[in-house]
């Protein structure tokens, strides 16, 4: 790749941990580290976060990677050039622009606590559900930052009264972190980017503003939200206080979007990330598609303030890495989330069991926030391997059901088709081949990517044209044979509809 030597910085703060890693001018790791942080399960169905541990987390994955590159020799502290940041998405904070401090824990995406206020707007609004699908490409769920919003201003009566005399401003984690490390209550800057500033219900698509309708009717005020600036720009510096002072904050996106760059993903390509949860995103271009089977119309990226819009529409899947980690902490059947794949592989099927992680309902293409979890189809025969390999499973059959989607309202299966006419996704159960990256961590790899544009350490053609990254690509080819797949979906379609309307059921 092009570039002068030197380095670059990504934050990468997850759901459930937080990473530091360090690129050299080959877009290749040198040095990482990675902390996890609690998660917080206050009441069914609620999900926090504290947002000062974020922060520590954040510092300390800083310190030690830069303590590893320079025992191995790497003179980061002369040549790192910037720092980019990716985050998880939708995930809300209220804080004090004069203490610093939170005014309540981090709500985060996946908590589903607001829908009895998305009940009540679906029932107020003219549009229902799809109300504000037209400015901002989402529909009323519990999955987005306004409605998480919504319930603080609601409930909790620090928030109320910081909004009241002007001290309290929001934020989604991006924000929180730069605010911080740009001097924080001393004048921190309030800045969001594009990608995540699409996930808040707020923002209107086209203008990449906040839409001033949208506020209105939900009774949000402006003044609390942050600037919105593109993914590839400098922000700002980072404060003395922190591991690397000065050095430039210049990449900023939501981590699905951060993966998207990290795939080099152009109009016509799809990724589908694993991790707490899935994401399938379909690169559409300058054009944004709204779509018809239930999927989301949002941002890919925006590389520079000048630069063109790319699109995408996007299939959630809120569970897929936690399944595992349930069966780890909560029910004890696997020490440690590496053992699940020896476990499964104890039995060739899941001898008829069917999982269906609808924790806290279904995401899409479902949107079925009254669905619950369900484990159908156990024998005496079952054992917890054929649980292990049901969990595995469910999240293949939920990324086919957003593929499924995706195909029908693009019209067309995606891109990068090789010289046989194949579409490959960026598994055996779709029936389509698979590409993984060589560099299977994009997601950090799509800040650094973001960060180094913006300031001239790469070129968009180093990214997006070198091939590199199709020919060290491995493809996985589909084994199953037609029938067995076409019953396995068949049954797991079943088993979906098992989990609705169970919301209710009694404590």
């Amino acid at each position: 790749m092009a570039g002068e030597n030197g380095f670059i910085g990504s934050i990468d703060q997850g759901t459930t941990s937080t990473r530091f890693i360090i690129y050299g001018h080959d877009a290749r790791s040198v040095a990482s580290h990675q902390v996890e942080f609690t998660q917080f399960y206050p009441e069914a169905g609620w999900v926090e976060h504290d947002p000062m541990e974020i922060l520590e987390s954040v510092k300390v994955c800083m310190a030690k990677a830069l303590d590893k590159a320079t025992a191995d020799g790497h003179n980061v502290d002369g040549g790192l050039k910037a720092i980019g940041l990716t985050d998880q998405r939708e995930t809300t904070v209220v804080w004090s622009k004069s203490t610093g401090l939170p005014l309540h824990k981090a709500i985060v995406w996946m908590d589903a606590r607001t829908s009895s206020i998305c009940r009540r707007l679906e029932k107020e609004l003219s549009g229902g559900r799809s109300h504000f699908v037209e400015s901002c490409g989402l529909p009323i769920s519990t999955y987005f930052s306004a409605m998480k919003l919504l319930w603080l201003m609601e409930n909790v009566d620090a928030v109320k009264e910081g909004i009241k005399k002007g001290d309290a401003i929001f934020g989604t984690i991006d924000t929180w972190l730069i605010w911080n490390m740009t001097r924080g209550s001393n004048g921190g800057l309030h800045v969001t980017d594009v990608t995540n500033a699409s996930r808040t219900m707020l923002m209107n698509l086209k203008t990449l503003s906040w839409d001033k309708d949208t506020l209105k009717t939900l009774g949000i005020p402006a003044d609390i939200l942050p600037k919105i600036v593109s993914n590839s720009e400098v922000i700002g510096e980072i404060c003395k206080g922190w591991p690397i002072p000065g050095i430039k904050i210049a990449g900023c996106l939501g981590d699905q979007h951060a993966a998207m760059l990290g795939q080099a993903c152009k109009k016509g390509e799809a990724k589908s990330t694993y991790g707490t949860g899935a994401f399938i995103l379909l690169n559409t271009g300058e054009v944004s598609i709204k779509s018809g089977h239930g999927l989301l119309t949002t941002l890919s990226y925006k590389l520079g303030p000048q630069a063109k819009t790319n699109y995408a529409l996007e299939g959630s899947i809120a569970i897929a890495g936690a399944a595992v980690q349930w069966l780890r902490d909560s029910l004890g059947i696997i020490k440690s989330a590496s053992e699940i794949e020896d476990l499964a592989a104890l039995v060739e099927t899941t001898g008829g069991v069917y999982f269906v992680p609808a924790f806290n309902g279904l995401f899409a293409p479902w949107w079925r926030e009254d669905a619950r979890g369900v484990c159908i189809g156990i024998t005496r025969f079952t054992n917890k391997s054929h649980i292990a390999r049901a969990v595995l499973e469910s999240m293949c059959f939920q990324v086919k059901d957003v593929l499924d989607s995706m195909n029908k309202d693009a019209g067309e299966k995606g891109s990068l088709d090789n010289e046989k006419g194949e579409f490959l996704l960026r598994a055996d159960l779709m029936g389509t081949p698979v590409v993984r990256p060589l560099d299977i961590e994009t997601t950090a790899l799509g800040a650094a990517y973001a960060a180094g544009l913006a300031v001239g350490f790469w070129k968009e053609d180093d990214i997006f044209e070198s091939g590199e990254k199709s020919k060290n690509s491995k493809v996985f080819r589909p084994v199953m044979e037609e029938a067995t797949r076409k019953k396995k979906v068949e049954s797991w379609g079943k088993a979906v509809e098992r989990t609705f309307d169970l919301a209710d059921l009694s404590l």
